[in-house]
């Protein structure tokens, strides 16, 4: 059964003719009369009585008639849900990000995007490691630094380098290094977790140095090590998108600004092959266009 068919037959009986219904329905007149046509064939009965002046149902028309209502009624009512649907864009966007960014790019991120979106709903994994976007279940993926996985697709949305920072007290008991190598003789913190030895990457110009040195903390949370930085702990290696007021504010100091850590990427990363649903989309797209906005000014 064309249930099409059904829907243009209600439209000629509610309209009394062919060419109105036509035009109410914004198709050639002569696609309807081959639509009636059709429907009379496959059901073997005659539904419309034609004359020069005006069309008559029949029996059989008038029982059709009640179906042929129903369905147009139906099919009304599953165009306007799909389009309020498409129009209050609903949802669920699944994410990942590491720690580094889930303060001060992510939260704000999402927040945003939730006000112009009320009925989309976020879920965040907040963790360190790389995750597999299709064993986890996830749409988008914060990913800092560079991408191996060719079946992976990365927009960029910041750009910045890590730097080496201290507290003015930690300053002034001890003497402030003036090259690499002068920083082994310091208090070192370090983001890891169960390293026994860790390697900085230094460069100023043309010439880079490496560090080596066992830290005195260790930490996979920079929040945490921020914390201990303000304290007087001793030097350390922070990104500027976290706790940034603590610059601002003079609580923390920049060490060696004239030796720079590699510049790293931040990346929204998804698959290449899969359907994007509208939420993720527009996620996609508002966060690669706020994410750089967010601050006002990164070292790179």
């Amino acid at each position: 059964m064309d249930l099409n068919a059904l829907r243009v037959f209600a439209a000629v009986v509610e309209a009394h003719s062919f060419s109105q219904a036509a035009r109410r329905l914004g198709m050639p007149i002569s696609t309807v009369s081959r639509k009636i046509a059709e429907l009379e064939k496959q059901l073997a009965v005659r539904l419309l009585e034609r004359s020069t002046r005006q069309l008559r149902l029949t029996d059989a028309g008038r029982n059709v008639l009640q179906h042929a209502q129903r369905c147009a009624d139906i099919s009304d009512a599953v165009e306007q849900t799909v389009s309020k649907q498409l129009a209050e864009t609903k949802g669920t966007v699944r994410l990942s990000a590491p720690p580094s960014i889930a303060d001060t790019v992510l939260a704000p991120l999402a927040t945003e995007f939730q006000r112009e979106h009320p009925e989309v709903r976020i879920l965040v994994l907040v963790t360190e490691r790389f995750v597999d976007p299709i064993a986890e279940g996830l749409d988008l993926v914060f990913r800092v630094g560079p991408l191996d996985d060719s079946s992976l697709v990365a927009r960029p949305v910041m750009r910045y380098r890590h730097q080496l920072l201290a507290s003015p007290d930690y300053l002034a008991g001890h003497p402030s290094p003036n090259k690499p190598a002068d920083l082994t003789r310091h208090r070192l913190l370090a983001f890891s977790f169960w390293t026994p030895r860790f390697t900085w990457n230094l460069s100023r110009g043309q010439r880079s140095e490496t560090v080596s040195f066992q830290p005195h903390l260790a930490m996979n949370d920079y929040l945490g090590l921020a914390t201990a930085l303000t304290s007087a702990a001793g030097i350390g290696e922070m990104p500027p998108i976290v706790r940034p007021d603590l610059i601002q504010s003079g609580a923390l100091i920049e060490v060696m600004p004239d030796w720079n850590f590699p510049v790293v990427d931040v990346s929204i990363v998804h698959l290449g092959n899969r359907y994007m649903p509208k939420p993720v989309r527009l996620f996609k797209d508002f966060a690669s266009t706020m994410a750089p906005k967010l601050f006002d000014e990164l070292p790179n």
